[in-house]
């Protein structure tokens, strides 16, 4: 699909940088944008990254950075617009460095987070950032999308975890920033611009990332709260208990767990009555401390105020990954069922319980749906996802699914919430994005992004519309 700019690129990248053209650098999970490339090149290195980002701003051609393809909002594709160059950071996956003592790991763009993962546990020391995806996702995808997972609540999201990063700027000049320095004041954070901008203010080449140690004891439970109120008060109960041992805090509705019947009857459920709320709980506690024993525990006290009615304690590395199993098969038993529309949203914490309950409300008097409620409930991020009623088709709602989805983002807007959790904005949420972002706030992204990238070359239609 070459154009005259893009086959006027060709004599000017790097030797054997060149891809066929594949579908698989053209797609997205959900199927929701088709993306388009003129070239793809996968560059070996920071320099031939620089050389190829020169030639397309001389040009006037956009790229559009793509690492594991794994974002749902579609950042990774271009769907319209001047024919982009696709640059892929599969070939850059090295994990340069590794300092123990430091807790930091450097790491090429392209490493997975499972490779991240590996390299850390081996050194005895843990990446703490963890997704379904990990085993594709890159971890130059994560930072631009700042991407989250189920441990945010200890160890925050990608952001906090990137101490210093190397990067190609929209001109191809390198930025060299890969400090392992937890200190240092020294003007503006570009890196922190860097981290979430989803490849529109440049492209990511490496990163200095924190490595945390590995909890001498850990422990996992399942519990039935009776509503989301409870699962809260819990949190609260758990997080002063364990003075910052809560790893992960997971909110499950019992309709998850009826897909789950459906899409992968097989899967070992803990309770065969299926409970309408589930709280999955992760501790890490220091050596001296058992973590079963806190569970059993803060289970006790939980039951003996009325928060639990009934729970699992996992009693090995198997029964762990079980209950586990559980919460992460959900999203794809959301797939198996189809939904109608999908919502990466956050609240404040005070107005999550309010909210599931008034949504409902809500959205049972525009259509007859099914709603799968479920998420990250310690750092506030819900995946609020909609589904038909039993026996019809998504189709059927067409005509209502940016209603729906309006509805949605505007209750949570007006309730202190973002209407893009863990996910990023990319195409998908742009308009959503012009609508309801601070106007202060966007006019100083736009700056930003008209300072760095006066060609519009990067991303272009990710994030501004």
């Amino acid at each position: 699909m070459l154009n005259d700019a893009t086959d006027a690129l060709i004599p000017l990248l790097p030797a054997g940088v060149l891809r066929d053209m594949a579908p698989a650098y053209l797609d997205e999970p959900r199927g929701r944008f088709r993306g388009r490339a003129g070239l793809i090149a996968a560059p070996r290195s920071v320099d031939e990254v620089s050389a190829i980002v020169r030639a397309c701003a001389d040009a006037h051609v956009p790229i559009v950075p793509r690492g594991g393809g794994t974002g749902l909002v579609g950042g990774q594709v271009m769907p319209d617009g001047t024919v982009p160059l696709v640059l892929s950071l599969e070939r850059m996956s090295a994990i340069r460095a590794i300092y123990p003592e430091e807790g930091v790991i450097v790491a090429e763009a392209g490493a997975t987070l499972h490779q991240i993962r590996d390299a850390a546990g081996r050194a005895g020391r843990q990446f703490p950032l963890a997704l379904a995806s990990g085993g594709t996702a890159q971890i130059g995808g994560v930072l631009a999308t700042n991407a989250g997972g189920v441990n945010v609540l200890r160890y925050g999201n990608a952001r906090a975890l990137c101490l210093g990063v190397e990067a190609v700027l929209p001109q191809g000049q390198v930025m060299h920033d890969l400090k392992r320095l937890r200190k240092d004041n020294t003007g503006y954070d570009i890196r922190d611009l860097l981290i979430g901008a989803e490849g529109t203010l440049g492209i990511i080449t490496a990163a200095s990332l924190v490595l945390a140690p590995v909890p001498a004891e850990t422990g996992v439970a399942m519990l039935v709260v009776d509503s989301p109120e409870s699962a809260l008060i819990l949190l609260s109960l758990a997080q002063a208990r364990m003075a910052g041992g809560v790893t992960a805090f997971e909110l499950i509705s019992g309709q998850g767990l009826r897909f789950l019947d459906v899409a992968f009857p097989d899967l070992r459920q803990p309770f065969p009555d299926r409970p309408d709320w589930l709280v999955l709980i992760e501790v890490g506690l220091p050596s001296g401390l058992s973590a079963d024993d806190a569970l059993e525990t803060l289970f006790t006290d939980a039951a003996e105020a009325g928060l639990v009615s009934d729970g699992v304690i996992a009693r090995s590395g198997q029964q762990a990954a079980d209950l586990w199993a559980v919460r992460e098969t959900i999203p794809e038993a959301n797939r198996h069922i189809g939904a109608i529309a999908s919502h990466d949203i956050s609240l404040p914490l005070t107005e999550i319980a309010r909210f599931i309950r008034d949504a409902g409300a809500m959205l049972a008097g525009m259509a007859d749906l099914r709603i799968n409620c479920f998420g990250h409930l310690g750092d506030g991020n819900l995946h609020f996802n909609l589904f038909p009623a039993e026996g019809r088709t998504r189709d059927v709602y067409d005509g209502v699914r940016r209603a729906l989805s309006r509805a949605v983002h505007h209750m949570v807007v007006t309730r202190g919430g973002s209407f893009s959790a863990e996910h990023g904005v990319g195409r998908l949420k742009a308009a959503d994005l012009a609508e309801w972002g601070d106007p202060a706030r966007l006019a100083a992204m736009r700056a930003i992004k008209d300072a760095l990238d006066p060609a519009g070359i990067m991303n272009p239609g990710v994030i501004l519309t």
